[in-house]
């Protein structure tokens, strides 16, 4: 059987009616059932109706996120789909992975994905903050674009844009103030990138602008009880497997402030041995962004009753 990991996809997969094509599976039922009681709120019936608009609020997006992704895991494992060799997640999706390896539940999950979400939000007022995906660029120059917007409005300036999602080889995510991230779009194109695309978030996730985020998190995480991980989850900012329950939390606080290192997080999966990249949730942007950055992985997707045969038939293969 071919060695494989798991990638939960995070904010940007998210689509009304995502969990249709499932069914009335008992493990996605489960799934959702468990996470509207933790959040005390009928989770499923804002998937399934939307609106999209209700769907693309970041306090509801990352708890819907977090059940799809946790839902398509229970349905593989329900399934008798195999245990895989890591797990990871891109932003968001790292806490699905968690909970796939037994770190956090899903009841633990789901409130504290929305405590995040929610502290992202108070961090920046809507309108202050702006994110933007730069194509066609190699990231080295994307950095040097962020300091060279950066350096235009002075040292002592609020106004700072940088990059936070290493995506692919070729698509970077900026973020920052308003302003700044506006004159990196224009430097960028300039230099040479393909296009620089303002993405419609309502916050500069990931950028330092999120360390009152981080912060509120770090208190928040210090009173949840973190289990021993049952396989290894490699995570965003370091792009490293911790066990220990402290540096777990600490690399989660980290992250919400910190980039998303996705391109050397599929090629650590790589280095460890994994020949094949499966996303875990609705979509399949992970998939896509595997074969760019390791075209030699095989890379799947599982989001519903077909695409979970499909991949197990590939894996067995």
């Amino acid at each position: 059987m071919t060695s494989f990991a798991f990638v939960f996809p995070g904010q940007g997969s998210q689509a009304v009616a995502m969990l249709d094509g499932w069914g009335d599976h008992p493990a996605v039922v489960e799934t959702v059932s468990e996470a509207s009681d933790a959040l005390d709120e009928d989770i499923g019936a804002l998937i399934k109706n939307g609106p999209k608009e209700a769907l693309a609020l970041t306090t509801n997006t990352q708890p819907v996120m977090l059940v799809a992704g946790v839902a398509a895991w229970r349905a593989w494992r329900a399934e008798g789909g195999a245990m895989p060799d890591a797990v990871a997640g891109h932003s968001l999706g790292e806490y699905s992975a968690l909970v796939a390896a037994g770190v956090l539940t899903l009841a633990q999950a789901a409130p504290l994905v929305r405590f995040r979400a929610e502290a992202m939000q108070k961090a920046v007022p809507v309108g202050a903050g702006a994110m933007a995906a730069v194509l066609g660029m190699d990231c080295a120059k994307v950095i040097a674009g962020c300091a060279e917007a950066t350096a235009i409005f002075g040292a002592d300036s609020a106004e700072i844009v940088e990059a936070v999602n290493f995506n692919d080889p070729m698509q970077t995510v900026i973020a920052g103030s308003k302003a700044a991230v506006d004159k990196a779009c224009e430097l960028l194109k300039a230099n040479g990138a393909k296009r620089a695309l303002l993405l419609p978030v309502s916050a500069p996730f990931h950028s330092s602008l999120m360390k009152p985020a981080a912060e509120a998190l770090r208190a928040k995480l210090a009173t949840v009880a973190l289990s021993a991980p049952q396989m290894p989850v490699l995570n965003n900012i370091d792009v490293n497997v911790e066990t220990d329950a402290d540096r777990i939390r600490d690399a989660l606080v980290r992250q919400a402030a910190g980039p998303v290192r996705w391109v050397e997080t599929v090629l650590a999966l790589k280095a460890r041995g994994v020949g094949a990249i499966i996303e875990c949730g609705p979509g399949r942007v992970l998939a896509a962004m595997a074969k760019r950055i390791a075209p030699e992985l095989i890379a799947g997707s599982v989001y519903d009753p077909a695409t979970l045969a499909e991949t197990k038939h590939s894996l067995a293969g």
